[in-house]
């Protein structure tokens, strides 16, 4: 069993920037990619950002040049830097842990509980 754990979301005006951490515990062995979902009301969860153990990264389009996917690994914890946010970037956000197979991104089965990223305008 693996847990990941959530924080740093909150209230922001727009252009303001938040920093979310994910830690993992329990059953881990080596992790080979990381990513940060996000899911607005109404709306499909959609993959924002992932990172490979070894350091590559990955960045759906409407978040590229604001956000930045980062990860310790001795800390088995990923973090996602958000700059120049925007009402649009509402949100929960959700961490996963996964694989990169030809450049895509599949997360496994383990899911954080998310947490509430919310843009004022």
């Amino acid at each position: 069993q693996v847990r990941l754990v959530e924080s740093g979301g909150g209230l922001v005006q727009a252009g303001g920037s938040l920093r979310l951490s994910c830690a993992a515990s329990g059953s881990i062995s080596s992790i080979n990619a990381w990513g940060w979902y996000r899911q607005a009301p109404g709306k499909e969860r959609e993959l924002v950002a992932s990172i490979r153990a070894i350091g590559s990264t990955n960045y759906a389009d409407s978040v590229k040049g604001r956000f930045t996917i980062s990860r310790d690994n001795a800390k088995n914890t990923v973090y996602l830097q958000m700059n120049s946010l925007k009402p649009e970037d509402t949100a929960v956000y959700y961490c996963t842990q996964g694989t990169v197979n030809a450049g895509t991104y599949y997360p496994s089965g383990y899911w954080g509980q998310g947490t509430q990223v919310t843009v004022s305008s």
